[in-house]
């Protein structure tokens, strides 16, 4: 058992949880994402690990409500307990000194994953800039979190509430315009925003590694479920990445089979609100 020693609502729907997972927290490295079941006919739920500490034990996990079990875990309260937490999996990110610029470009509840990347390319020497992106100001997250490691943080929301009105993209080609020798961009969040970016970078020649966050269930590379097409041959997202080129990813293929379970997940979540908590598969 897992307990829960802090717990607070970022957006509307989106959590931060710190949960006691010793043996994670000492092995986990930026890049890496955990499955954890909130009881034993649990759902598998796959996060990416967003801050730790080695000394206390505990690991950071951000979530949004968007399902059965995400909604389940949310009710959840500081000193109640998670059945498993599964972890470190997936390879770390790679992390190098450039000769140019980091980005981390962040789009929704995923800027917390891009959040220890940047972190650690901050610390291995780099100029480290991040772009933040959400539908409006009260949708944005880990703005100050970033702010305390990154040389410069932008901000785009769809509606101009915050920041600059636009895309994430737009603030990019600013950056680019502006002569920013960027060497590496890290897009993290809804896939859409990463295929937009990977296009935009790919005449441009500058490197993109992208944060997939397909379909998982095991986590280590048994059930299939979680496949992309990169380069033309067939890649387990949890066990050889998570990170890809992201010039590289079938881009298609991957958001049609984000939405291969979506009929299930619809009844599990109509199930959930109509009989409390789900002891089927249920996300």
């Amino acid at each position: 058992m897992h307990t829960i020693v802090k717990k607070e609502i970022v957006t509307e729907r989106t959590w931060h949880m710190r949960v006691e997972a010793p043996l994670v927290a000492r092995k986990c490295q930026a890049g890496q994402f955990l499955i954890l079941r909130i009881h034993e006919n649990g759902e598998r739920i796959p996060l990416t690990i967003a801050d730790w500490d080695r000394e206390a034990g505990t690991i950071d996990i951000y979530f949004q409500e968007i399902g059965a079990s995400t909604e389940l875990l949310a009710t959840l309260g500081e000193g109640e307990a998670i059945l498993d937490v599964v972890g470190p999996l997936g390879n770390p990110s790679h992390v190098e000194k450039l000769d140019g610029t980091f980005v981390m470009v962040g789009g929704g509840f995923g800027i917390a994953a891009g959040y220890p990347v940047a972190r650690a390319y901050k610390e291995a020497g780099n100029r480290v800039i991040a772009v933040l992106g959400a539908k409006t100001r009260g949708l944005l997250i880990c703005e100050e979190m970033l702010k305390a490691i990154c040389d410069e943080v932008y901000v785009a929301t769809n509606d101009g509430s915050y920041g600059r009105q636009g895309m994430v993209s737009d603030v990019l080609q600013g950056l680019l315009d502006e002569g920013e020798e960027i060497r590496l961009i890290f897009p993290v969040g809804p896939p859409i925003m990463m295929k937009v970016i990977s296009q935009m970078t790919l005449p441009l020649k500058i490197k993109t590694v992208v944060s997939l966050n397909s379909v998982m269930v095991d986590g280590t590379g048994m059930c299939g479920s979680c496949r992309v097409t990169v380069a033309g041959k067939t890649r387990f997202v949890c066990s050889e990445g998570i990170d890809f080129d992201g010039h590289e990813v079938d881009w298609d293929e991957m958001m049609s089979r984000q939405k291969m379970y979506s009929r299930q997940e619809a009844e599990a979540l109509e199930h959930y609100h109509e009989h409390g908590a789900c002891r089927g598969g249920c996300r």
